[in-house]
């Protein structure tokens, strides 16, 4: 089962946090943290792959933010999100190629079957679809889960098990992970997923 970590605004705490996922063997972080400015949020994203590489290296850092800011970090690749005018897939793998940055890995949120389906045919290499079971903003909840036969669709959507990975988000606990899976999804996301201490919540 993938398991993808996100940050959820600690700032600079998040190193500690990452390189505790990167020991516990998480395959991807992504940093998240969108009240920083661009050239804090490179410092940091920076500071974060030397961090994850000390751990062993085979936990990937996503940036949620430009790519400009992953190529300057060094980080492995891109998180987009749903909003209108995001960079596509292959815009990502432009600015890394023009950088001599390599080959990317770019994730992509999706609420719907549409946007699983435009994920896809952009070439994303995961999806992570939410909120499967809730969204939560400051402790509250703000928008309700689509549910595991949504989460069943979308999986489908993306191609099934040859397909593009899917990662269930939103609401996901470890008791919950493994209907998540059942129901088709390559694994699962979260922030609060994730042990104050990075530890995952059993």
């Amino acid at each position: 089962m993938l398991r993808c970590a996100i940050t959820g605004g600690e700032g600079w705490k998040a190193l500690s946090l990452a390189r505790r996922w990167a020991e516990l063997g998480v395959e991807f972080v992504q940093l998240r943290e969108k009240h920083l400015a661009p050239e804090e949020l490179v410092r940091l994203a920076a500071a974060m792959r030397a961090g994850l590489r000390e751990a062993g290296g085979r936990t990937k850092l996503l940036v949620n933010g430009p790519a400009e800011v992953a190529v300057a970090a060094g980080a492995d690749g891109v998180h987009l999100t749903s909003r209108v005018g995001e960079r596509t897939a292959a815009e990502v793998r432009q600015a890394f190629a023009a950088a001599g940055a390599g080959e990317p890995m770019v994730s992509a949120s999706c609420h719907t079957l549409a946007e699983v389906r435009r994920a896809v045919d952009q070439g994303v290499d995961l999806i992570l679809f939410g909120p499967v079971f809730e969204k939560r903003v400051a402790g509250e909840v703000v928008v309700a889960g689509v549910g595991l036969e949504h989460l069943r669709e979308a999986c489908a959507a993306a191609g099934g098990a040859g397909g593009t990975p899917v990662l269930a988000l939103g609401g996901v606990t470890w008791e919950s992970a493994g209907r998540c899976v059942e129901a088709g999804a390559a694994g699962v996301a979260g922030i609060r997923l994730f042990g104050d201490e990075g530890e995952p919540k059993e």
